[in-house]
This record gives C-alpha cells, structure tokens and sequence, in this order.
C-alpha cells in the first residue's frame, strides 16, 4: 500500500523521499523494522489475550526435565508470525506481483490449517487435534497451487538468452534487449521448469528431461514430474517445521536463519547482474520475493524475543505449519528448491529421526516380538533431552549447526 502510493505520490507532486520505495534493499529493510515492531508491539497484548483465553498448552509428561513448568504457557502464538509477516508485506510489497501474492496465499492457506489444529486442541479438548489427513490435503492443495502457477503464469518466468532459448526450443514470452558493456544483447523470457542444480556450472537442467522417452512431448507432459514434486517438498518441509516444534525458539531460531538465506538467494535470483556473475537463473519480477523474506525474517526474530527460553509463548501449528509451507514454497519459486537438503538440515534430520525411530520400531516388534528404539526418544531434540543435555544448550547447538548448514548453502553459489 506504501509502496503504490509513494509511487504517485513521486509520479503526480514529486514528493522528497519518495523514490527511495523504488529500491528493493531499502523496501527490504524498512519491512524488517516493521515487522520486528509489530512483534514488540502487539507480541505482549498477543500473549496476554492468549493467556485471558486460558490458550494454555497442555503437556503430555514424556519424563523430560522441566516439561511440566511449561504447563499452561499460551499457545497459538503463530497468529503473532503472520500478522508480522502480512503487516509489511502489504504495506510495502507490489501486491500485483505474482510471487508476492502466492507467498501471501501460502501464509494464510498454512496458517489457516495450523490456526484449525490449535483451535481444536485447545478449545474442543482434543488433543489428537486435526487429523493429519486433513494437513496433508491442506498442504497438498498449496504445493498443488504454486506448481500450477509456476507452469501456467506468463509471470513466473526464466531470462535466458535468445540464441539458447530458440536452440532450446522454450516457449518464449517475450524478448527483450538489453545493453551490456556498450553492446546490446537480446534475451527471451521462457516457459520451463528450469531449476538450479548445486555444484554444477552451467547446466541446464529442466525437468522435462527426466522425460527423454517421450521425445517431442516431454515439456507438454512435464507437469507428471513437476506437480508431485513440488506437492512432496512442500508437505515435507511444512511437517518437518512441525516437528521440530518442540522446545523454546528451536524452530523459530532455525526458521530465522533459513529465512536469511533465503533473503540472499531472493536477492541474487532477482537482479540480472547478481544472477549473470553468480551464475543462477535470473527471474524477472522476483526481486518482490525480497521484501517477503524480509518480513519472514523480521517476524521470526520478533517471535523469538518472546519464545526464547523460558518462553513466554509458543507458537503452535499456526505457526510451525506456516513457517515450514513458507520456506517450502519460497525455495521452490526461487528454483533452489534442490538446496533444501543442506539449507533445511535440521528440519531433515528431525524429520528422518521420526521416521527411522517409527519404521525401527516397527521392524523389531515384527521381527523380536518386542518393539527397540534407535533413539532414547524422537524427534531428536528430546533425544538429547533424555540424555541430559540442558534445553538452552541443545537449542543453542542446533542453531549452530544451522548456521553452519546456512554458510554452506550460500557457498554453493561460488563451489561450482
């Protein structure tokens, strides 16, 4: 809103100060301030009406060590994230760009079902909450919405050069010159499914190669690959967020740092001369997505003033289930989405901890008659619990490693 009215205001009075909206870093860090203020702001009338609506958490007693001091600490704190997210993103974000509102779309569509799941464990008394067949559809309905965009939108395009993107054969959108050390160069903004492949120089990989069989008719049938895929991350990274919900500012800590990185690829992804000397695909209109990013990583900065241990609020399903469909969709729309395994490593392993435990489990009560775990307890972070560790060590040493993941996965953008 902001940013279209200092627009014409800059357009029709030439107003002073105006003109700094036009730049995306200036948009992006005024959206961070916004978003940190919000939280600060209403983060404690948040919290405190959450607590006069007795939106207590109740703790099943796993024999963790200060597990029951959290009974009755207000949930639902996610509403908190998104009103920090939303609130500058329409003050200060091209509300026509697609990218923009299919970010805002996946916020409120995530933290809608997370908003449902909380509601029914806490106000219904149910502590099964929404049935995970419901998540799962709601997530499958969101990666469902963004493949399709990314297929069908003139919008959401790649900038290639014209001589490849006619020996290529893309559908091209449109071409555009552009003038580079002097010269004039054309390039075409094509139709693909092109991603980036980590460590690779140069290579050119669309998914509608994995359909070479079908020759001619492998781009036309390309959305066979591309919908289940985008639909798989999307899912899994939203659950793993979910699951690494579990002690003070851990999935928020880890979220804030995926959002940094995040913003720089957004960055890079955006501007022609960033992408060109980086050697990543450039996407017109997607500078946009900075501002988003922006305000992600302002809100989960905010919320952890409020979660950091001891929390003073946790942030429920509305939150972790928004957080993970984000980063999720985020990654995907950027074609970074093959980055997610190092970027999202923690999310990863509380995912697969859950998932050998389980299947282990499984396998030995099949097999011995008596179930045996891998792990003293799953997901991983109570593993460590059980084994003593302090919940402020273990917080503090997964955010290390994730910051150390968060370097790694910005190095691939030179280790090719």
């Amino acid at each position: 809103m902001i940013y279209n009215l200092a627009e014409w205001l800059e357009a029709n009075y030439d107003i002073p100060l105006m003109g700094l909206f036009k730049y995306i870093t200036f948009r992006a860090g005024l959206a961070i301030v916004i978003s940190l203020v919000v939280s600060m702001v209403f983060g404690g009338r948040i919290i405190n009406k959450l607590r006069a609506l007795q939106v207590g958490e109740t703790v099943r007693d796993l024999g963790l060590d200060g597990q029951k001091k959290k009974e009755g600490t207000p949930t639902m704190g996610g509403i908190m994230i998104i009103l920090s997210i939303l609130t500058p993103c329409l003050l200060l974000a091209d509300l026509s760009n697609v990218y923009v509102i299919l970010m805002i779309l996946a916020t409120l569509w995530m933290g809608g079902i997370g908003f449902i799941d909380d509601y029914i464990k806490v106000f219904r008394k149910n502590k099964e909450g929404l049935s995970g067949w419901f998540k799962v559809v709601g997530q499958v309905v969101l990666g469902l919405i963004v493949a399709l965009t990314m297929l069908a939108s003139d919008d959401v395009v790649v900038r290639l050069d014209l001589e490849e993107a006619k020996a290529m054969e893309y559908e091209i959108v449109e071409t555009v010159s552009v003038e580079e050390a002097g010269e004039m160069v054309e390039y075409a903004y094509v139709k693909s499914t092109l991603t980036n492949i980590p460590f690779l120089k140069e290579k050119r990989f669309s998914y509608d190669q994995v359909l070479f069989f079908l020759g001619d008719n492998a781009e036309r049938f390309v959305w066979v690959i591309f919908i289940p895929l985008v639909i798989f991350i999307v899912t899994a990274v939203s659950n793993a967020a979910n699951l690494t919900d579990g002690l003070d500012g851990l999935a928020t800590g880890v979220s804030g740092i995926i959002a940094a990185t995040l913003l720089v690829f957004c960055y890079v992804s955006g501007n022609s001369i960033a992408s060109e000397y980086l050697g990543v695909y450039f996407l017109p209109n997607s500078g946009e997505l900075v501002i988003f990013t922006a305000c992600l990583l302002g809100a989960c900065i905010g919320f952890l003033w409020h979660n950091s241990f001891p929390a003073s609020v946790f942030m429920g399903d509305t939150g972790s289930l928004a957080l993970g469909g984000i980063i999720g969709a985020l990654a995907i729309l950027i074609r970074k989405e093959w980055l997610i395994p190092i970027l999202c490593g923690i999310f990863v392993i509380e995912n697969l901890s859950v998932i050998l435990q389980v299947s282990y489990f499984k396998y030995t009560k099949r097999k011995y008659g008596e179930g045996r775990r891998i792990l003293k307890m799953s997901p991983l972070h109570h593993h460590y619990q059980k084994k003593g560790m302090s919940e402020v060590k273990i917080v503090t040493r997964f955010w290390i490693v994730g910051i150390l993941l968060a370097v790694m996965t910005i190095l691939t953008l030179k280790i090719r």
